[in-house]
């Protein structure tokens, strides 16, 4: 009877330690959670604090942004994005902006595509270091031979001068971004179209070229944000017919002092196609820097 008094003792003792035991894992889960997700708020908060605050800052009036009495307590005015699109001409930038963004995105990619598929198929070691050379060199060493370049053939300060240039960044991007892409395809798939009659081109066109569908549109669109943001080129070869977004900002500066309503507006311009563009893309982007990350 004591043995068994005993061990039922022992069995209640057992299962108390294994409750407690469980009730630890289930505290410590709780925890590990609540701070994962503090962590990820933190982030979100870093992110989108910028933006948001240069969103708010767009609907103020002088006063309220440079007193910042009323953080959120403000009267609402669409004055600053008259003055970005009625008074500076945003309209005539905007559309300069995606002109050299798509017209240089489109050529790196006529470029990059075959350079990258060159490197990968046919082992050109050479061609890859000279392309990550120029995408290792800053661009701000260009500016002074592209500046005497286009001067001698009359391009400064048209489209082709600022297309041309954003290619130089754009284009060594695309190859190498597409580079582990092609080295990822399966061979036999392209040895297969060898031996139906395919050449090289038809392999390269007929079956890489749509098998790396999610890697081109990633490069597309890091490229198309590159120019879409870049500053240093326009400021030096853009015209007054061809200034592009980011130079457009220089109007709201001036020696004494800075409209930072417009500031804002014209900023918010310049960040929201992009920010809409990576939004409905994301899982493209997301899609083509994995997929190229593992060889086939």
């Amino acid at each position: 009877m004591a043995e068994i008094i005993e061990n039922d003792q022992l069995s209640r003792a057992q299962a108390a330690r294994q409750t407690e035991t469980a009730s630890q894992l289930r505290t410590r889960r709780t925890v590990l959670a609540a701070l994962r997700y503090l962590a990820i708020l933190i982030v979100v908060f870093i992110l989108v604090f910028p933006f948001a605050w240069m969103l708010l800052s767009s609907f103020k009036n002088q006063i309220d942004i440079t007193t910042n009495r009323n953080l959120l307590q403000f009267t609402p005015t669409l004055q600053n994005y008259h003055n970005v699109f009625q008074q500076q001409n945003y309209l005539q930038y905007l559309f300069n902006s995606f002109l050299v963004a798509l017209a240089s995105t489109v050529l790196s990619l006529v470029l990059g595509l075959p350079a990258a598929y060159g490197i990968a198929r046919f082992h050109a070691n050479w061609l890859g270091v000279v392309l990550l050379t120029a995408r290792i060199i800053p661009g701000i060493t260009f500016l002074v031979p592209w500046y005497i370049i286009f001067g001698r053939l009359g391009l400064l300060g048209s489209y082709w001068a600022l297309i041309l240039s954003h290619m130089l960044v754009g284009l060594p991007f695309i190859a190498w971004v597409m580079i582990p892409f092609f080295e990822s395809l399966p061979h036999e798939l392209e040895e297969s179209a060898r031996i139906d009659g395919a050449t090289h081109f038809g392999a390269f066109f007929r079956i890489a070229l749509p098998l790396a569908v999610p890697g081109i549109i990633t490069a597309s669109i890091m490229a198309f944000i590159f120019s879409w943001n870049n500053f240093m080129f326009s400021l030096v070869l853009a015209g007054d017919d061809t200034r592009t977004l980011p130079i457009a900002i220089f109007n709201f500066l001036s020696y004494s002092s800075v409209d930072w309503g417009g500031l804002m507006a014209a900023a918010v311009v310049i960040t929201l196609p992009v920010l809409v563009m990576t939004l409905f893309v994301q899982r493209y982007i997301v899609a083509g820097l994995t997929a190229g990350a593992t060889k086939g």
